[in-house]
């Protein structure tokens, strides 16, 4: 299903968000084509933001959320989160991505012949989009992307307005479902290595996205009708052959990015504290999958983690002494996946939502299965208790239920980008540790920094948005009441 990476970005003759002098004159490559098939573009965007974002989640996401500890060069784990290193800045990864996908919409909506392409466009944009408040705040999106119509200055947009809006993300992904379903053509959905050119595959990932986002926003929006509706009519991701998902392989172009970095960088990112006492509470065997024996011990049995943000000048820290990330990072990529949107996300949202009262159904239900799905999407084989006596078993011992929920999908979600530090900060699930050499008061994130880029080139409208709160990282955004 992969293809050769095709590096359309390079042709695309757009104008991203921010402004400089002169800019369509210094960024227009005389030599490139200005005009792109629809095809390349989807599979440019759907390859380029899943390929970038597992790295980013590899690199920058898992130590906010706390699955991975990072040793060497760690002022982004010690919270100095305006010092991205090996990762840590998803802004223009985003951006660009958007901006393709808008080139990819225009084409749709010029001819009757791509309109196949106004659905899946519609729901990526609101993926995409998602991400990106959700990371960042309030962030430039109703007059983003549109700086070949003169707007190299956008103003920020409030995340309230992002979701709920007019061409926001739940309005997308109800436009996106509707050109889907409306659609009427002979034209293939070509360059589609998510579902190989399956509409109904399209919706069905789309009604996922709006269980997801209807549960990321209900703690401001009363959700609960919509949330039953969607649920009743059943169709949703609910098995994981219907994983908006792709397979990495073990060789360049398409392995997982972290193969081809040099050894130091790699051994640089080990298993963190927080993740081994989870790990180990649940006795859970992805253990193994995740994370490798540490490297001093010979029966390979034993794994050590490292409380996040150490202070390297203070901490004489060997790799020997710690447990590397897992051979399917590395080695082993053909088994990864990059990952849109699962039916185990979709199961542990629905079970979430029965919980809070906002679904009628059955939470044990949706919860076990989730488990099981879960397991199988990282190749491992569930205890046969593992749902029954153990710490894992729905309830058990008197546990709060919507934090074994989301701590099972915290779990599962180490390629998942910056999904668990997100859903940490509206669930506060699972218990994140005050990290070892904190740069930031001992405070966890609860967003990331805009790029210093917008300072300098989209000032007023910058200086607009973070007028209350400096652009700290510790201020919350619209959904996070926590």
């Amino acid at each position: 299903m992969m293809k050769l990476r095709i590096g359309i970005s390079l042709l695309v003759v757009l104008i991203i968000t921010s402004c400089t002098k002169k800019f369509e004159e210094l960024n227009t490559n005389p030599n490139a084509p200005n005009n792109v098939q629809p095809s390349l573009l989807l599979r440019q965007v759907l390859f380029d933001y899943a390929e970038q974002m597992s790295y980013e989640g590899f690199v920058a996401g898992n130590l906010l959320g706390q699955h991975f500890t990072m040793i060497d060069f760690n002022l982004f784990d010690r919270h100095n989160l305006s010092s991205p290193q090996l990762g840590g800045n998803p802004w223009p990864i985003i951006y660009t991505n958007l901006r393709d996908n808008e080139l990819m919409l225009a084409k749709a909506k010029e001819s009757s012949t791509n309109a196949v392409y106004e659905g899946p466009g519609l729901i990526l944009k609101a993926y995409m989009a998602a991400a990106l408040t959700d990371i960042y705040g309030d962030v430039p999106y109703f007059e983003a992307i549109k700086g070949s119509e003169g707007n190299v200055t956008p103003v920020y947009d409030s995340q309230e307005s992002i979701y709920t809006g007019v061409d926001g993300i739940l309005d997308n992904l109800k436009k996106g479902i509707a050109a889907l379903e409306a659609y009427q053509g002979v034209q293939t959905l070509d360059g589609d290595i998510l579902f190989n050119g399956d509409l109904a595959a399209w919706i069905t990932f789309a009604k996922s996205l709006q269980i997801k986002y209807l549960m990321r926003i209900s703690d401001r929006v009363s959700v609960g009708a919509e949330l039953q509706a969607i649920y009743d009519a059943g169709n949703y991701q609910a098995s994981n052959s219907q994983n908006a998902v792709f397979n990495f392989t073990n060789s360049r172009p398409n392995n997982f990015r972290m193969a081809n970095l040099r050894d130091g960088d790699f051994n640089s990112f080990i298993l963190s504290l927080t993740a081994e006492e989870i790990l180990n509470q649940y006795n859970d065997p992805r253990m193994n999958v995740l994370y490798r024996p540490k490297g001093n011990d010979n029966t390979g049995t034993i794994y050590e983690g490292l409380l996040n943000g150490p202070d390297a000048s203070q901490t004489s820290i060997s790799v020997s002494d710690y447990s590397l990330t897992g051979t399917i990072f590395r080695e082993n990529t053909s088994t990864l996946k990059a990952n849109f949107m699962t039916a185990w996300e979709t199961h542990f949202l629905i079970a979430e939502a029965i919980e809070r009262g906002l679904i009628t159904a059955n939470s044990q239900q949706h919860y076990n299965q989730g488990v099981q799905l879960a397991f199988d999407y990282w190749n491992t084989t569930i205890p046969s208790d593992y749902l029954t006596t153990g710490n894992a078993s729905f309830g058990s011992n008197g546990a709060d239920v919507i934090a074994q929920i989301i701590t099972q999908k915290w779990i599962a979600s180490s390629i998942n980008g910056y999904e668990s530090w997100i859903e940490y900060r509206r669930t506060g699930f699972p218990a994140l540790k005050t990290i070892s050499g904190s740069l930031n008061n001992d405070l966890i994130p609860t967003r990331m920094p805009y790029p210093s880029d917008e300072q300098a080139l989209n000032q007023t409208n910058f200086n607009a948005a973070t007028a209350t709160n400096g652009n700290s990282i510790n201020t919350k955004v619209w959904w996070d009441i926590n």
